[in-house]
């Protein structure tokens, strides 16, 4: 059976500023993002992790090459397009949460939908609210939540668009072991049970330790990847990775 990809890059370069300023963030980047399945980006710190998500999410434009959202080609649309795109087919996570704190847990998750002029599928909105167990705080502010139920609300906010990709940068950063298995939790049986496809971007070897693949980046190039990993092979990966850099003077 051939898998779908949901998102690729081709020959992917970003780099900021010119001349002895420039610095190359990606460097000729080609990968692929498999439908239906939970992966993570990981490598040392400025290795492009968020860069290369970035230019995933439409958030960010190349340098040079291709980046593909199913068939199309992000550098092929216009402005309004690209808005669009990130609105229908594209699902946020981010670590700081960023929820309207004026709004209550259901008007945030059901924003995206009513900035678009879209109303939600009932049937799928309360799939999602039950799935991140939610269906009581639904009318609470997110100062009256833990920061756990926060980031479920900013997972179910993702989710209730159905969008064809889920990005989640370091969805786990600002919360405590018991808050960050919720999340985790929560995204495997999202892929495993929903159908989502989810990309995540994380340093936390126990948070990539529940993805089916990790892309290994440094230096703005893939250098490695892992399929089915735990969290003890990931570690070690990773100390592989960091033994292989030039240290800093």
């Amino acid at each position: 059976m051939t898998t779908r990809v949901a998102a690729r890059a081709v020959g992917l370069t970003k780099a900021y500023g010119q001349g002895e300023a420039r610095v190359v963030a990606l460097d000729d980047v080609s990968v692929e993002l498999e439908a239906g399945r939970f992966t993570a980006i990981m490598g040392p710190s400025g290795s492009g992790k968020s860069t290369l998500m970035h230019c995933f999410a439409a958030l960010d434009s190349p340098t040079d090459g291709q980046v593909f959202l199913g068939e199309d080609e992000l550098g092929r649309l216009g402005d309004k397009r690209l808005t669009e795109l990130r609105r229908d087919r594209i699902g946020f996570v981010f670590q700081s949460f960023n929820l309207v704190p004026t709004l209550t847990a259901q008007e945030n998750i059901l924003l995206p939908l009513a900035i678009a002029g879209r109303k939600p599928n009932q049937e799928w909105f309360d799939h999602v609210i039950d799935t991140v167990g939610l269906r009581t705080r639904l009318s609470h502010r997110p100062n009256e939540l833990s920061g756990g139920q926060q980031q479920r609300v900013a997972c179910a906010r993702a989710l209730a668009g159905r969008p064809e990709v889920i990005f989640a940068d370091e969805p786990t950063g600002n919360l405590d072991s018991t808050s960050s298995d919720e999340i985790l939790q929560f995204l495997r049986h999202s892929v495993d049970e929903l159908g989502q496809t989810i990309v995540m971007v994380t340093h936390d070897p126990l948070a990539a330790g529940y993805t089916d693949r990790i892309v290994f980046l440094a230096d703005g190039r893939v250098v490695d990847e892992m399929l089915e990993p735990t969290s003890d092979l990931v570690l070690d990966r990773m100390k592989n990775l960091d033994a292989r850099l030039p240290s800093e003077a």
